[in-house]
């Protein structure tokens, strides 16, 4: 038996594939925006909210933001930790917002830009489980997350490297913020995004931030979401977290998670002028800590099962809440935030696909800015799964070449062609097919395309089978980029000083 590989067997170059020999480039969208209310709808909708504002109000629970508001004019009722705020001061409040901005990685070759037609995919982020069909579905680990981060990075179709993909269930929480982004900044040089979970975590974020970037002056570098805790409340880790990164200069997307029927009435219209009220004042907010800091208007709007009470996900009622958020945010002139890959599926199967792309074509269509989940989400978002990272991978490839568009021209209507093969002929061996044909069609790195005798023959894989394969090949490959060694021995000391520290806080009180 021959237990080593001949030379000429170790030289030979591994296959690629495609979602690796991509190139990193940001899509736009050439189209209309998908639009589904009309502009009177749009200021109905903006009335209801200013009225929700205005009479109904939120809570804040957090003194400094009450202080804020307090200051800039709104009624605040210190003790019930609740604040008004009129219309007039909303609109002024959210006017120095940016429209667009660039999220600088540490490579500024993968800058990112947020805004106007741009589109960017991030990762999926906050699971709890790992799942693999080697392993099952299991706690996550930091083996998984750093796995995570490199096939993010290895992925060009995906343009940040980490957003807290998988829990690292072996690293105690009160650290583990400092973990995820050692392993975003040494083994990625793709924008990153950390957990804006109370003043304590930003504030590490941002010291490392400051590490690798030198500077956070000019565009940012790191933010992540602030979740409204629905229905009208802001709780105070979030408060903590946006009041640190909007004046540092970071971005913050503002994201009601809205169930309608259960956090809102069951009507959308209804869930939609309520998600709205709750994301202008959390925009609102950043603008008064600091005016101009980067923030996006961020909509999770969608459906309960009335019949189990679960989340529903891939619904039509969540495709028109996805459309109507974009409209609402060009109405503000905010960037949009929405998600992607999201399913109720506990596997990568049919229905996972389906529930997905009922996400993403809405989302992409609306003009989303920022596509958060756009791979990997299985089980309503407490899974995160490798096979489904690369189908979802794989849609956002087929995606970046749609948005492409098409050349019409002499060259491509091949009239010649057409009059050189003539009736009943084919195209495979022309002058035209030979010239075009390795960049004429989207190449597949997961579909199967063979007759049914062949692919029986070769085993009968199915989609998350190749998937499998998939991710470990490009696992197998991985390289890490370069890192100047100080500033890598800098963040390693600072992620021991501050486990240190750390040891024993629970920072979730």
């Amino acid at each position: 038996m021959r237990t080593k590989p001949r030379r000429s067997e170790r030289q030979r170059p591994q296959p690629q594939s495609p979602l690796l020999t991509l190139p990193f480039r940001q899509p736009r969208n050439p189209f209309p925006p998908a639009e589904i209310l009309t502009p009177d709808q749009i200021q109905q909708l903006h009335d209801a909210s200013m009225h929700i504002l205005e009479n109904i109000g939120l809570d804040f629970l957090d003194d400094e933001a009450l202080a804020i508001w307090q200051q800039a004019g709104a009624k605040v009722d210190r003790a019930a930790r609740h604040v008004w705020i009129d219309r007039g001061l909303l609109l002024e409040a959210i006017a120095p917002a940016p429209a667009t901005f660039t999220w600088r990685a540490r490579n500024p070759a993968r800058n990112v830009v947020i805004g106007g037609s741009a589109l960017a995919f991030g990762p999926n982020g906050g699971m709890v489980y790992a799942m693999d069909l080697d392993n099952g579905r299991r706690p996550g680990t930091l083996a998984d997350f750093t796995n995570f981060v490199k096939l993010s990075h290895l992925i060009n179709t995906i343009h940040f490297s980490s957003w807290e993909q998988v829990a690292a269930h072996d690293v105690p929480v009160s650290t583990r913020h400092l973990q995820r982004l050692l392993v975003a900044f040494t083994h990625s040089d793709k924008a990153v995004m950390e957990a804006a979970h109370g003043r304590i975590i930003t504030a590490d974020n941002l010291e490392m931030a400051r590490l690798v970037f030198g500077s956070l002056d000019g565009d940012p570098v790191i933010g992540d979401v602030i979740n409204v805790n629905s229905p009208l409340r802001y709780d105070e880790r979030m408060l903590g977290g946006l009041i640190n990164y909007a004046r540092a200069g970071q971005v913050c997307f503002i994201t009601p998670f809205i169930l309608a029927g259960a956090m809102s009435p069951v009507t959308l219209a209804a869930a939609l002028a309520q998600q709205n009220a709750e994301a202008l004042a959390g925009v609102a907010l950043t603008q008064l800590v600091r005016p101009g800091a980067p923030v996006v208007y961020g909509g999770f709007t969608t459906n309960v099962d009335m019949k189990s009470g679960s989340p529903a996900f891939g619904t039509p009622e969540g495709a028109w809440a996805i459309i109507a958020g974009a409209q609402l945010a060009r109405f503000y002139r905010l960037p949009y935030r929405a998600s992607g890959g999201l399913t109720s599926a506990k596997t990568a199967d049919a229905q996972s696909a389906y529930e997905s792309l009922w996400n993403l074509w809405p989302a992409v269509m609306a003009h989303t800015n920022l596509l958060m989940h756009a791979v990997g989400w299985l089980d309503g978002g407490l899974t995160a799964a490798f096979e489904k990272f690369i189908i979802d991978a794989e849609n956002l490839a087929m995606f970046s070449r749609f948005l492409e568009g098409f050349v019409i021209d002499d060259d491509s209507l091949a009239l010649d062609a057409i009059a050189e093969v003539g009736p009943g002929g084919h195209h495979f061996g022309t002058e035209h097919t030979q010239a075009h044909y390795k960049t004429a069609f989207y190449q597949s790195a997961l579909s199967d395309r063979l007759n049914f005798d062949a692919w029986q023959a070769s085993g009968s894989v199915d989609a998350a089978q190749r998937a499998n394969t998939i991710w470990k090949e490009l696992l197998a490959q991985y390289e890490p980029p370069p890192l100047d060694p100080s500033i890598a021995e800098s963040l390693r000391d600072y992620v021991a000083r501050r486990e240190r520290e750390l040891a024993g806080v629970n920072l979730y009180e």
